[in-house]
């Protein structure tokens, strides 16, 4: 009974009643938000962790109706043959090589686009941010065919023509992709430039002013200073730029560029190419393989995410792409 009257008099106190409806409001809030993390978060790894239970599952636990989530057999046969016929470490190398050089590339032209259209005013500025703003709304798929013309007969102002004698064709290798992104007009570079160009008007001109005072010219002013003030653009733009480049296979497939330099157009044919060399003709076994093969592929993806995932996510907010 004195429990009870201790209760109804905890209850009675207006303030003490107000302490107990606010904890009683944060438990549910945090709930709510628990709920909703955890849900968002099942429907992003759901299918990673669909494909890593179907790369580590043998062949009994595949035609296994029993089997659901944990397999009674696990193996990384799977991996192991994957890895083998993706010829994994060499072509990974390669690929990386041309994805991060591809990257710096677009990281220098494109931030100093986005610099030029933040803090310099010149002819034609609106029209040709407009045409940047276009790169970003219209698909690929709508220009590939001059693009593949252009360079399957590369003659710019006809001086291939005069050097060689006939325009030059750079269908199968990575030229075109580094030509491009020296442009300005790599993949995604519309996008960069506006992040840049975004970082860059947030930052208050009185830095400039201090490093020209100080007798800085405009190349030391932007390396030197600017660009060093805009790491969280340049992480974000680097993060963008390696994961777009390195699963791309629409500019691969445009240019014939060889599978043993972009490893996401190699895994594409992994299940002809097990079923041909180790006779795994059953589709549902060459699923469980395809499956290994994509985790392989976008491993150094994940580590690169995990690695910078705090600057990305400053530099996507205070670039504004989300607003």
């Amino acid at each position: 009974m004195e429990k009870i009257k201790k209760i109804r008099a905890y209850l009675q106190d207006p303030y003490e009643t107000k302490i107990l409806f606010n904890d009683i409001k944060n438990l549910f809030v945090t709930i709510v938000r628990i709920a909703i993390i955890v849900g968002v978060s099942y429907v992003i790894l759901s299918p990673l962790i669909g494909m890593f239970v179907n790369a580590i599952s043998s062949t009994k636990d595949a035609y296994n109706p029993m089997v659901f989530v944990i397999p009674e057999f696990p193996t990384l046969e799977r991996f192991q043959l994957a890895f083998t016929r993706l010829d994994y470490l060499p072509t990974m190398a390669r690929d990386l090589a041309y994805t991060i050089t591809t990257t710096l590339v677009q990281l220098l032209i494109c931030s100093m686009v986005g610099y030029g259209f933040a803090r310099f005013e010149f002819p034609f500025k609106k029209f040709l941010f407009a045409c940047v703003v276009v790169m970003i709304v219209i698909p690929t798929h709508t220009i590939m065919l001059p693009l593949y013309l252009t360079f399957r007969s590369f003659d710019p102002l006809g001086l291939m023509t005069l050097i060689k004698g006939a325009p030059l064709n750079l269908m199968g290798t990575v030229a075109p992709m580094y030509i491009m992104s020296f442009l300005g007009c790599g993949v995604r570079s519309g996008l960069y430039i506006y992040i840049f160009n975004q970082f860059f008007r947030g930052l208050p001109k009185e830095i400039e002013e201090a490093a020209f005072v100080d007798g800085c010219g405009t190349w030391y002013t932007y390396f030197g200073i600017m660009l060093r003030n805009a790491m969280p653009a340049v992480i974000t733009v680097t993060v963008f730029s390696i994961v777009w480049q390195f699963n791309d296979t629409f500019y691969a497939k445009l240019f014939l560029i060889s599978e043993n330099v972009v490893i996401s157009k190699k895994v594409s044919s992994l299940q002809a190419t097990i079923a041909n060399l180790d006779k795994v003709l059953d589709p549902n076994i060459q699923e469980l393989y395809l499956d290994a093969g994509i985790l392989l592929v976008i491993l150094p993806i994940i580590i690169i995410y995990l690695l910078l995932q705090k600057n990305f996510i400053e530099g996507v907010e205070r670039s504004g792409i989300v607003g």
